[in-house]
């Protein structure tokens, strides 16, 4: 089984530092939602977000929107092999079910996300998304793999190939992602990590890292042969 986290990952809602700015405050009318349940959006609220801390870095939903798709649509998630799980810079945990059908359009991700901040689960009867409060840590506590790949700037130089050596199919493996734009991890990834790791000479963004890391999980445990055999 292989366990997905997309760690720091730049989706929040509003700060209240930045709500009353006039680009925040039309925008929520608009929506007919109070300023601080909307989704920070680095495209919709950049003059707001200058007064921000790492604001160079933050409202960026679309990362985990297209790093979702992309996870969700695999031969290993149908095969009911991959567990997703976005980690928030404000330590909030979305726990996202394998058979969620997210929206594509990027302004229903959006909204999809306000209602689940504000309800804490989606749809309520019956939940894909739940969030909570966790660290990084705690989740992967929780997750307790037999190993805990990061993968970073920082890390081994390695092969797509060489990722998974030494571990099987029936192992339970996470890899961890940053879902951020820029910069390093805020969580203390080298404490909870059993290997840091490097897998190209250039920065990739993390909708390429999530779907390469996924393939070569696929590839090397022999996914595609094992759907086609039946």
């Amino acid at each position: 089984m292989l366990h997905l986290v997309l760690a720091d990952s730049e989706l929040e809602q509003i700060p209240s530092e930045i709500a009353e700015h006039p680009v925040i405050r039309r925008l929520a009318r608009r929506r007919g939602r109070r300023p601080t349940e909307l989704i920070l959006n680095s495209s919709l609220h950049f003059p707001a977000m200058r007064r921000l801390q790492d604001g160079d870095r933050r409202g960026r939903p679309d990362i985990v929107h297209m790093s979702l798709l992309l996870a969700l649509d695999t031969p290993l998630n149908r095969e009911g092999l991959l567990r997703v799980y976005v980690h928030t810079r404000k330590d909030k945990l979305i726990t996202v079910s394998p058979s969620v059908d997210l929206p594509r359009a990027s302004y229903r991700f959006e909204g999809l996300m306000e209602q689940l901040f504000l309800t804490g689960k989606v749809p309520p009867e019956k939940p894909f998304l739940r969030v909570e409060d966790a660290s990084l840590e705690t989740i992967l506590r929780r997750i307790n793999p037999e190993k805990v790949i990061t993968f970073s700037d920082r890390g081994n130089r390695k092969l797509w190939s060489e990722i998974y050596i030494g571990l099987s199919r029936e192992s339970d493996v996470c890899v961890v992602v940053g879902g951020f734009p820029r910069g390093d991890f805020l969580s203390e990834v080298d404490k909870i990590s059993d290997e840091l790791v490097c897998i190209d000479p250039e920065l990739l963004r993390a909708p390429t890292v999530v779907s390469r890391a996924i393939y070569s999980y696929e590839d090397t445990f022999g996914i595609s042969e094992l759907r086609w055999r039946r």
